[in-house]
């Protein structure tokens, strides 16, 4: 059973400033790519997928192993292009970022990040017993997700694209996630961050 921690949003101002101000450049990058008023809410969360890679740290043997820093999907991909036009050209702690779609998790050693597409709703808690303690963040808008062991999970409040965290599922693989990161995140679940 989760303990939460509601995140109080932004009313804290001084606190959130800057992480939304790091933000801003990627909303305007998206916004410019794809020349519309209004990008669409999965070309809004191919840019949180890359901002996540920056603000979450890796065990040493992990970020030492790779030669790129591979942002994968399992299942159908909701995405179309706009995760490939939001990764084009970008690198994270000098490494190229890249998308990869994959049908199974025997090839998801190689992922930093791993985006589960919706079809995998049926599955998911067999997907969490594969990862167990795998240096991997998962990620995905499947309903109930960070509930059921998920690292981030997508959700729409006010019409935005926002997201909560399971901090206990990301320090059990291994993975640090930044205090900028969760500053913005509307819940964190786990004992972890009733600590904090």
């Amino acid at each position: 059973m989760f303990s939460e921690r509601r995140l109080w949003p932004c009313a804290l101002r001084s606190l959130c400033v800057h992480t939304f101000l790091l933000l801003i450049p990627f909303a305007v990058f998206a916004l410019s790519l794809y020349g519309q008023q209004k990008p669409t809410d999965y070309q809004v969360k191919a840019i949180y997928l890359y901002n996540f890679g920056k603000f979450v740290q890796w065990p040493a043997s992990v970020s030492d192993k790779d030669t790129d820093f591979t942002v994968c999907i399992l299942g159908q991909d909701p995405f179309g292009s706009a995760l490939d036009a939001a990764l084009a050209g970008a690198a994270i702690g000098g490494k190229p970022v890249t998308a990869k779609r994959i049908s199974s998790l025997d090839v998801s050693a190689h992922c930093r990040i791993l985006f589960l597409g919706s079809t995998e709703a049926n599955r998911l808690r067999k997907i969490m017993e594969a990862l167990d303690k795998e240096a991997v963040l998962t990620v995905s808008d499947i309903p109930e997700f960070s509930r059921h062991g998920g690292m981030i999970e997508f959700v729409t409040e006010e019409s935005r694209v926002r997201f909560e965290v399971n901090l206990d599922a990301a320090q059990q693989a291994g993975l640090t996630l930044s205090s900028e990161l969760l500053k913005v995140a509307t819940t964190v679940r786990g004992n972890a961050a009733r600590r904090d």
